[in-house]
């Protein structure tokens, strides 16, 4: 099959198949928590990871392109669509499957025809792909304007708190892509945003206790990702732990619990997150070697403080050299290190399960 126009490709016939190789489909969408696709979540209000704020958008950022086009066989450009094929099959009737299709022939041929990359990729589907061309290139230039609409209103969004940007980000996806696609492409990234909700307001809840937060923060991933919610823990667990664990509240109540009592329920959390036996001796392994290790921060630090009232200058450093060589051993130059740069990881707030 003929194209009028040809791209360069030669080796990078290898690097496109590799790139294309690193994309993972699920009934959920992507494994990672950000889950729209990377090039069109810059400058969205994509979710942050559950229980932290998003950051402001950025703006959209285009590969570097080389300086002018080289012809490339039609021999190299029907392999290419062969392993895109096989790559996509069926699966390119799926709006999130397109949209990602789409962006990795945007990436390939802006890099190597910048001026005519719109062209010669419609050119190429049309060839290769003509059953989907009408709906690859409309979602090409839904793509395009949504790239532009993010670009035109980065100082605007950057403007926004979270809820006004997310919503002003969801408006122009219904806007162009239509609700129903548009819910498709990110449905990923609206169950990230459930969970990190549920995190949020669990977070605020006073009156529930650490295992009632711990319960119906699984619930809710139960109700969120259905029957496939034991294999997303699964993928996700020190995630999930984490963020659980990072909840202030969780802290809170962490801290004021008995060292006992404070080792059982890290054990549940973890337990809930599906971490068999073996995993949780490990982790109780290294709480406990966390704890001696903030138990001797703790000392060494109420000692410092006594000698910087009673010595100065060489003397105090020489006290101090061999204070840290008794409570820690062989890290003892790299507190130093981290001293003399301002830094004093003891007087970090201890994070309880985190570190």
């Amino acid at each position: 099959m003929k194209l009028r126009t040809k791209v360069l490709l030669g080796g990078a016939v290898v690097a496109l198949l590799v790139a294309v190789g690193l994309l993972r489909f699920t009934d959920s969408g992507p494994a990672a928590p950000p889950a729209a696709p990377a090039a069109m979540s810059a400058g969205a209000s994509a979710p942050a990871p559950a229980g932290v704020a998003p950051a402001a958008p950025s703006g959209v950022v285009s590969a570097p392109v080389p300086p002018a086009a080289t012809p490339v066989s039609d021999a190299e450009l029907e392999s290419l669509a062969a392993a895109l094929r096989e790559r996509y099959g069926a699966k390119l009737d799926e709006p999130y499957v397109q949209i990602r299709f789409v962006e990795e022939l945007m990436r390939f041929f802006q890099q190597r025809s910048p001026d005519r990359w719109r062209e010669e990729l419609l050119a190429f589907v049309k060839a290769y792909f003509p059953e989907r061309y009408d709906a690859l290139e409309a979602m090409l230039r839904n793509r395009v304007d949504y790239e532009k609409w993010v670009r035109d209103n980065d100082s605007y969004l950057r403007g926004l708190s979270d809820a006004e940007r997310r919503a002003a980000t969801w408006d122009a996806r219904n806007r162009l892509f239509g609700k129903e696609t548009a819910e498709r492409i990110w449905a990923a990234e609206l169950k990230n945003q459930a969970l990190a909700d549920t995190l949020r307001s669990l977070d605020a809840r006073e009156d529930l206790s650490l295992e009632k937060k711990l319960s119906t923060f699984k619930q809710r991933i139960q109700e969120v990702h259905g029957e496939k919610a034991d294999a997303y823990i699964a993928r996700h667990q020190q995630e999930m732990m984490n963020h659980f664990l990072d909840l202030s509240s969780v802290q809170t109540e962490l801290g004021g619990m008995t060292p006992q009592a404070r080792s059982q329920s890290l054990r549940a959390v973890r337990r809930e997150m599906g971490l068999d036996e073996e995993a949780l001796k490990r982790w109780d392994t290294l709480d406990q070697s966390r704890d001696a290790r903030w138990d001797a921060g703790g000392k060494y630090m109420a000692e410092r403080q006594t000698l910087a009232k009673e010595l100065s200058g060489e003397a105090l450093e020489a006290r101090l050299a061999e204070v840290r060589a008794r409570y820690f051993g062989g890290e003892a130059d790299t507190i130093a290190q981290e001293e003399a740069s301002g830094f004093y990881r003891f007087e970090r707030p201890r994070q309880w399960g985190r570190n």
